[in-house]
């Protein structure tokens, strides 16, 4: 229903619209199928990054306390390290997306979301079968790489649609709450097997979901394994979200300047690359 009825517009900007005369526009019109994709590639993903994230503060206390027989307290104090670390892990998460694309482009914030939140859910599985106190302790540090894949894929996100980024956002935060809900009925509130066991099938879900961000691909970035497509470039990807009426109306003047910041998401060594490929032939000046 979002998809089809919504509009991404204040009630100003739709006031603005109909003194213009224009036709109401649905999100199905400027919604595109590479954005579409990319879209329900990131909140499966966010799903279970921030999902884990939830599920994993709900339960690590109940968990060290029945398996290694600690006190309230002292589990207390460890669960709630896991959730303090958020603070500063998902912006880390950001950062190391945009110290990877200064030089490989989007295509290294996709590898950062896959190996960070593939390395959560391994460490995660890890916890579930610990069975020593420091062994679990450690693998739970380490888990927090699922809290730095949140940040990654909000890394992500702005890039996929100018226009429709209240969607995609939208979608993608509300994929971590379903994700997260999911995943609590799921694995931790059945009695035919404990948190531990619980804990092991959220590691391998969270690695499985990790797997849509191989599909995502932008024309003009290209995506993990695949190059970019041939003459694709930011300004055809974004202006294709505009009818040719809106264009000559100049509503879609912020997308023209979101596609020309967007350019650094090439990356500067696919820049220096395209630079010597298309620079001329040296010819000896003094023949």
């Amino acid at each position: 229903m979002v998809l089809t009825l919504g509009q991404d517009l204040t009630a100003t900007s739709q006031a603005c619209r109909k003194r213009a005369k224009l036709p109401r526009t649905a999100s199905s019109r400027w919604f595109g199928a590479p954005s579409l994709t990319t879209a329900r590639g990131s909140s499966c993903s966010y799903g279970y990054s921030a999902g884990v994230e939830l599920c994993t503060d709900n339960v690590i206390a109940e968990y060290y306390y029945d398996r290694f027989h600690l006190n309230l307290r002292t589990a207390g104090t460890i669960a709630a390290s896991f959730g303090l670390a958020n603070i500063f892990v998902r912006s880390m998460g950001g950062y190391f997306s945009d110290v990877g694309a200064r030089y490989f482009g989007m295509r290294a914030r996709l590898w950062n979301i896959w190996i960070l939140q593939t390395a959560g859910g391994a460490f995660c599985f890890w916890l579930g079968r610990a069975s020593s106190l420091p062994s679990s302790v450690t693998a739970m540090v380490f888990s927090i790489c699922a809290q730095a894949a949140e940040g990654a894929i909000f890394a992500v996100i702005p890039f996929v649609s100018r226009r429709s980024l209240g969607i995609i956002s939208g979608m993608t935060g509300a994929g971590g709450t379903f994700g997260a809900a999911f995943t609590q009925l799921l694995f931790f509130t059945s009695s035919s097997y404990g948190t531990g066991q619980g804990l092991q099938y959220m590691g391998i879900m969270t690695m499985a979901c990790t797997l849509p961000v191989t599909l995502v691909y932008f024309p003009q970035w290209g995506s993990m394994f695949f190059p970019p497509s041939a003459g694709a470039d930011e300004e055809n990807y974004y202006g294709s979200e505009w009818s040719e009426e809106e264009k000559s109306k100049g509503l879609n003047a912020r997308s023209v300047k979101f596609a020309e910041n967007s350019r650094s998401e090439r990356g500067r060594r696919n820049a220096i690359i395209a630079k010597a490929a298309t620079r001329p032939n040296d010819t000896n000046q003094n023949v």
